[in-house]
């Protein structure tokens, strides 16, 4: 078993008005603001990322999507209920924490694939 007494934890889980923004604040003092768009479309579940690498699917069309609500999932992950009905993912601290820090990474990533199969955010 993996020794996770060091990993980030989360002090703040907050959807913002509009239901468009999570932010998240982790015990090491950071505090991120991360898009419903971004969260859907870097969802951790089977239908998004598939079994295996060759099968992660490109979801286009997610620009107004927003987050209905957040449900815990143990003491480790949160799910997050969009309002497209998708809700199968199921989102860890580390891997929240990896998409906050990694975010240019990811979302460059995405719009790449986008363009690549010449689908569109909207």
């Amino acid at each position: 078993m993996t020794d996770n007494s060091n990993a980030p934890w989360p002090t703040e889980l907050r959807v913002s008005k509009d239901r468009k923004t999570l932010t998240i604040a982790f015990n090491t003092d950071e505090s991120h603001e991360l898009s419903a768009e971004y969260l859907r479309v870097c969802s951790p579940s089977a239908e998004v990322k598939g079994h295996a690498p060759s099968q992660k699917k490109t979801v286009p069309g997610k620009r107004l999507v927003e987050i209905i609500k957040i449900e815990p999932v143990g003491n480790y992950a949160v799910r997050i209920h969009f309002d497209d009905m998708h809700n199968s993912g199921i989102f860890s601290w580390t891997y929240l924490h990896e998409l906050a820090n990694d975010r240019k990474k990811h979302w460059i990533g995405y719009l790449k694939e986008l363009e690549d199969k010449g689908l569109s955010r909207d």
